[in-house]
C-alpha cells in the first residue's frame, strides 16, 4: 500500500472515530429527555427495565456479531468475573443515581457530576496507578477541590449527587481498566450479573401500576423497552470511537455530554441554579480548561 492510501485511510479512520464519539456523547447529553418521559414511574421501576432490556438487546447483537467466543473466554475467568460483578454494583448505583436526579429535577447536579468525573479519574490514576499529577493537573484538581468546597461553606451541604455520580461513574471505570474485556462483552456480562435481581424485584417486589407491561399503553411499553436502547447505543458509538482515535483526542468529548445536559437544565427545564452552586461549575469549569490545555501541550 502506498503512502498517500495509508495516509487517506488513518484520515478516514480518525474521521470515522470523530462522528463515533460525536454520536456517542451527544446521545448520552440527551438522555435525560428519555428519561424525563418516565419521571411518573419509580427510578427503581426504571433501572430494572434497562437492566433488563439491555441484557437482552446485547445479546442479540452479540448473536449478530458472533462474539460468542470472547464471552465463552471470560466465563473461564473467574477472577474476572468476580470483578466484572463489582463493576455492575457500581454501575447499578450510578445508573439508579442518574436517573433518580433527572426525575427530581437535579439535571445540574448531574451534570456537575459528568464534570467532576474526569478530575476524578485524575486522582485515582495517581492513587493506584501511582501515576504523577503534573503541575497544572494538580492546580486543575485543587481548583475543582475550593469549587465543591464553596457549596460545604455557602449552603452547609456537599453536592452530594454530582460526588455520588463522579465517584462512582470514575470507579467502575477504574475497575474496568484493570480488566482484559472489551467494553461490549463486559457491558452484557455485568447486565446478566444485575439480571436476577431485576426479575427478582419486577416478579416479587415492584408495586405500581406501570408494573404489568399487558396492561401499559403500547407507547409506555415501547418507551420502557427502549431503555435498552438508550443504555447501548452510546456505549457501541463509543467503543467505535475509541479504536480510531487517541484517548487524549477522544477525552475532549466527554465535555459533551454534561454541557448538553447543562444547557437543559438551565433552558429547558429551567432548574433553579443558586449562586453559589454557580460558582462552584465556574470553579469547575475553570479547573477543566487548564486540565485540557495541560493535556493538549503533553500530547505524544
Amino acid at each position: 500500500m502506498s503512502t498517500a492510501s495509508q495516509h487517506q485511510l488513518e484520515q478516514n479512520s480518525s474521521r470515522n472515530g470523530a462522528f463515533s464519539a460525536l454520536a456517542a456523547y451527544l446521545l448520552w447529553g440527551f438522555a435525560p429527555i428519555y428519561f424525563k418521559l418516565l419521571s411518573e414511574i419509580e427510578p427503581a421501576e426504571i433501572l430494572m427495565h434497562r437492566v433488563i432490556w439491555s441484557a437482552l438487546f446485547l445479546l442479540v447483537m452479540i448473536v449478530v456479531m458472533k462474539k460468542w467466543s470472547q464471552l465463552v473466554a471470560v466465563f473461564r475467568q473467574p477472577k474476572v468475573l468476580l470483578l466484572l460483578s463489582l463493576s455492575a454494583s457500581f454501575l447499578a448505583v450510578n445508573w439508579f443515581m442518574f436517573i433518580w436526579a433527572i426525575n427530581n429535577n437535579h439535571l445540574l447536579d448531574a451534570s456537575l457530576g459528568y464534570y467532576i468525573n474526569p478530575l476524578f479519574n485524575v486522582v485515582l490514576g495517581m492513587m493506584f496507578f501511582h501515576e504523577r499529577l503534573r503541575r497544572n493537573q494538580l492546580l486543575a484538581v485543587g481548583l475543582a477541590l475550593i469549587g465543591v468546597l464553596v457549596q460545604l461553606v455557602a449552603l452547609g451541604t456537599l453536592p452530594m449527587i454530582s460526588l455520588a455520580l463522579a465517584s462512582t461513574f470514575a470507579i467502575y471505570g477504574l475497575i474496568r481498566k484493570k480488566l482484559p474485556v472489551s467494553s461490549f462483552i463486559g457491558l452484557f456480562i455485568e447486565s446478566l450479573i444485575m439480571l436476577p435481581i431485576a426479575l427478582t424485584y419486577w416478579f416479587f417486589f415492584v408495586d405500581s401500576s406501570t408494573s404489568n407491561m399487558a396492561v401499559n399503553t403500547s407507547n409506555l411499553n415501547f418507551t420502557l423497552i427502549m431503555a435498552g436502547i438508550v443504555t447501548t447505543a452510546p456505549l457501541l458509538f463509543f467503543t467505535a470511537a475509541a479504536k480510531r482515535l487517541a484517548l487524549s483526542t477522544l477525552g475532549f468529548f466527554q465535555y459533551l455530554g454534561p454541557s448538553i445536559m447543562f444547557l437543559l437544565a438551565t433552558f429547558y427545564y429551567q432548574e433553579t441554579m443558586k449562586s453559589a452552586e454557580l460558582v462552584t461549575f465556574i470553579f469547575i469549569w475553570a479547573a477543566l480548561i487548564l486540565y485540557s490545555v495541560d493535556s493538549l501541550r503533553n500530547r505524544n
